[in-house]
């Protein structure tokens, strides 16, 4: 057997315990909440016999081993149980609140990443500047200053009081359920139907959450990349190709720079996931229907399927991402096998 297909079948044995781990973890906790999905799905005040006989719907009387062989059996089939508060399928509320929650935390991390590793280059080349000095105090407030503050701050700055930002949501009144849905992203979406007074409104409502979610990232990736670059600069080999005379721009960006490509994958990969299920907060906050205010509105009201659902999605993500940085490292670094 050769060692690529020895390291593909490793890879998919990985990739299949993880999501058997996580499959029993969102099982479980569902299991150890202090709510009981009976009551939450009929009500406080069903009579005796209702509340039995969902049970028994539900499957909730048989033993537990049971009932988890039965909920792997859902996920398999794509099926995560229905939703009691929206009356829909797990799966459809899915795919309706998660591209809200993508397109927040892809230009998130877009900013983050465009403005954050050039950042930390800058640093790292100035080490003990003022330079330097300030990007990490920068750095540090993005690190300590809690999200949901920068975020009512923005809000009370922006819109309340200057009244330069649209208020919370994610489009105005008017322009709501104009757009057909095709991807699922706004200004995607309102670019495709040619309407661009939609998509102007779309962008504008996009700033605040998208800018305070980039600056943690940011932080985080400056933080980082800062880190990697003062260990690749006082390699060797940067010193023998300084000491060949050539330019600070080309010592930086084709001999440091490419050596932390690989470590910076890895950070950029586990900070998208991050943002992806570390949104909550921020939607909350600015009202953005994404799977973060939709997973908080289904633990206040005791909805365990969508809070399940979203965590095993999430726990997902985590591994497709790890899984996408570990194949983009055989790409960029040829010793990798």
């Amino acid at each position: 057997m050769s060692k690529r297909l020895k390291g593909f079948l490793s890879t998919c044995i990985s990739v299949c315990l993880t999501l058997f781990g996580l499959s029993v973890v969102t099982f479980f906790i569902g299991r150890v909440m202090p709510t009981d999905p009976v009551l939450a799905a009929v009500g406080d005040n069903a009579p005796q016999a209702v509340v039995e006989r969902v049970r028994h719907e539900m499957g909730l009387d048989q033993p537990l081993w049971m009932q988890f062989l039965h909920y792997l059996n859902q996920v398999f089939h794509g099926d995560l149980g229905r939703s009691a508060l929206t009356t829909n399928p797990v799966t459809t509320d899915i795919a309706r609140f998660f591209p809200a929650t993508l397109e927040l935390a892809t230009a998130a991390i877009i900013i983050a990443a465009v403005i954050g590793i050039p950042l930390g280059v800058w640093a790292a080349t100035r080490q003990g500047s003022w330079i330097d000095q300030t990007i990490r105090v920068v750095c540090l407030a993005g690190h300590s200053l809690p999200v949901f503050m920068l975020a009512l701050l923005s809000l009370l700055i922006f819109y309340s009081v200057l009244g330069i930002a649209p208020g919370p949501g994610r489009q105005d009144i008017i322009y709501q359920d104009m757009i057909p849905q095709v991807t699922g992203l706004l200004t995607v979406d309102t670019l495709l139907a040619g309407d661009i007074d939609a998509f102007r409104d779309a962008l504008a409502h996009m700033v605040q959450p998208v800018l305070i979610l980039a600056y943690f990232s940011m932080a985080y990736i400056t933080r980082m990349t800062r880190t990697f670059m003062l260990n690749a600069l006082s390699g060797e080999y940067i010193i023998t190709a300084r000491a060949k005379g050539l330019s600070a721009q080309t010592v930086i960006w084709k001999h440091a720079f490419p050596t932390v490509g690989v470590q910076l994958i890895t950070v950029l990969a586990l900070t998208y996931a991050g943002l992806l299920e570390g949104a909550v907060v921020t939607e909350n906050v600015f009202s953005w229907p994404g799977l973060g205010q939709y997973l908080t509105m289904s633990l206040m009201n005791a909805d365990m399927n969508p809070v399940i659902g979203s965590t095993l999605l999430i726990g997902a993500i985590y591994v497709m991402l790890n899984l996408f940085a570990d194949l983009l490292y055989r790409l960029l670094d040829p010793r990798v096998k």
